[in-house]
């Protein structure tokens, strides 16, 4: 019988990557097997359950939101964890509905109308989404 590899011992949890474990003699990281639209999808679908937890697993430690072209106005996952708990709070029947996704490399771009409540106005905003390691580091809003 063969000797067992010393990284195969695990396997990855995700439904997309359940069963990869290595590569040749490598092993395999989540980051390389998944799209870079992985991790806007979750948060995006997240977003409009309204599941904190779940949203901000998609981000990266030190990941900042901002204005385009602006400085950013949210630094770091505690601070958008927060930002992201008062907006529930505020909003409990906030959607977003997605009208178009465009990617370039690791860069994904949403053109989303979002609605508040049922009977407020909505409005659109693109968020362009800048990914590192599998995990959004930078969003940037025009609104």
């Amino acid at each position: 019988m063969d000797e067992p590899r010393p990284h195969a011992g695990r396997r990855f949890r995700h439904p997309r990557v359940a069963g990869h474990r290595v590569r040749g003699d490598r092993p395999v990281t989540v980051a390389t097997l998944l799209k870079p639209t992985h991790a806007v999808e979750g948060q995006f679908a997240a977003y409009n359950a309204q599941d904190l937890a779940a949203f901000c697993s998609f981000y990266g430690d030190d990941a900042v939101l901002g204005g385009f072209n602006d400085e950013p106005h949210t630094r770091g996952l505690a601070a958008i964890r927060a930002r992201h708990e008062a907006l529930f709070a505020e909003f409990p029947q906030n959607k977003a509905v997605l009208l178009h996704r465009l990617v370039v490399g690791n860069t994904v771009i949403d053109h989303e109308r979002v609605f508040r409540s049922p009977d407020a106005e909505p409005f659109e905003v693109a968020a362009i989404y800048t990914l590192a390691g599998g995990k959004i580091a930078r969003v940037d809003f025009v609104k």
